[in-house]
């Protein structure tokens, strides 16, 4: 590839980089702590760029006309791949993968004992994957006597809506879903992919994800509203 390829391609790689980072679209792929890493990365790839372009702008100074190597054209469709990512970049992984994905709250999650939950806040606001883990693992112990927040989205197991939300342990491609079950009154205007809070109580009811077969909790509803999307879509 010709040298002057190359640097636009790291000066595109390396700007899209901190222009993920600028703009809080890297958490759509990364966990939040990858910001020190995709920063010092993009810099760096800007830099090699800019010393890359010079390189070559130098050379074709130092080569007489009508003498150069004539590198083929097709080199530049490189550009494409990147360009595109640039310009249409994906969005946080939803209510599509989710509806195909077995959810992450499995055996190997089990812990032998809970924190208490406090008493002195109403509802007390805790992530999907902490309430799935006390309802299945804690049998509701720690559960029961509270008011429950949780904020999700939703998500449809055939015409039963579901409140999910992607857990990842690094990136979007290890992503997989804790879902949650309704029980009582739900709205029927529920659409996938709409940010809800829902407030509620420990419900002892448990269904089975039908792709890994693991426990699905439930929670008896008090109240369902939407939600503007956070800003950090992942667990």
């Amino acid at each position: 590839m010709r040298r002057d390829a190359q640097a636009v391609i790291l000066l595109l790689v390396g700007g899209g980089m901190l222009r993920l980072a600028a703009t809080g679209d890297y958490l759509n792929y990364v966990k939040p702590y990858a910001f020190w890493l995709i920063v010092p990365a993009g810099i760096i790839l800007v830099a090699v760029a800019a010393i890359t372009g010079w390189n070559a702008w130098r050379a074709k100074k130092e080569v007489d006309d009508g003498h150069g190597h004539g590198e083929p054209k097709v080199a530049w469709l490189l550009l494409a791949p990147v360009v595109g990512m640039l310009l249409v970049a994906p969005d946080a992984l939803g209510s599509y993968e989710a509806e195909r994905t077995g959810t992450v709250v499995g055996a190997e999650e089990n812990r032998s004992t809970y924190p208490e939950l406090p008493d002195d806040v109403d509802p007390v606001p805790i992530t999907l994957l902490d309430y799935a883990s006390r309802a299945i693992f804690d049998e509701g112990a720690t559960l029961e006597g509270h008011r429950i927040q949780l904020r999700g989205f939703i998500l449809y197991d055939g015409d039963e809506p579901q409140l999910a939300r992607m857990v990842v342990a690094c990136c979007a491609a290890d992503a997989r879903p804790v879902k949650i079950g309704f029980e009582g009154e739900v709205p029927a205007n529920l659409e996938p992919d709409q940010w809800v809070e829902v407030v509620g109580e420990y419900s002892t009811r448990q269904g089975r994800d039908e792709i890994n077969g693991e426990l699905v909790p439930y929670i008896e509803v008090e109240s369902i509203t939407s939600i503007p999307t956070p800003d950090n879509e992942y667990q």
